[in-house]
Parts: C-alpha cells; sequence; structure tokens
C-alpha cells in the first residue's frame, strides 16, 4: 500500500468525522480545508496509483463533497447563461 494511497484512505475518514460534528456555519470552513488538502492528495493518488484507484478516490471525494459540487455547477450554469 502506497503512501498516497493510506494518505487518502485517512482523508476520507477525516472527512466523514468531520461530518457527523455539528457545526453553526454548515461545515464550509471544513469543506475549504478539506478541498485544499484533497486536490493535491488527489493528483498524487492519480500518479503514484494509476487510473483506477485515482478514479476511485475522485468519486468517494464527490461523494463527500457534493455540496460544494452542487454549489460550483450551479455557479458554471449561470456564469454560461443556462447554456450547460
Amino acid at each position: 500500500m502506497s503512501l498516497s494511497f493510506l494518505l487518502a484512505c485517512l482523508w476520507c475518514v477525516a472527512a466523514n468525522l468531520i461530518g457527523l460534528l455539528p457545526s453553526k456555519r454548515k461545515h464550509w470552513p471544513a469543506a475549504y480545508g478539506l478541498i485544499a488538502l484533497g486536490l493535491p492528495l488527489l493528483a498524487w493518488v492519480y500518479r503514484n496509483d494509476g487510473l483506477v484507484i485515482g478514479v476511485i478516490f475522485t468519486l468517494a471525494g464527490a461523494s463527500i463533497l457534493r455540496w460544494p459540487l452542487r454549489y460550483l455547477a450551479r455557479w458554471l450554469r449561470a456564469r454560461a447563461g443556462g447554456a450547460i
């Protein structure tokens, strides 16, 4: 098991534990931190472990961070004028 794979698994566990904690600000500060740590980690997983493992962790991250992705999609749709 590579170090990148192990750290990606720990990121998933930490993200799920953060999601279990109550928050008055709807977890947005934690989401920003998870994104900032997760993107370079994801690139490292793709580089070290290959496409299949990278896609698995991409889907896991998208599942965990689904609300920021929905807001990003909404923002992109508004910027494109609803053409997407």
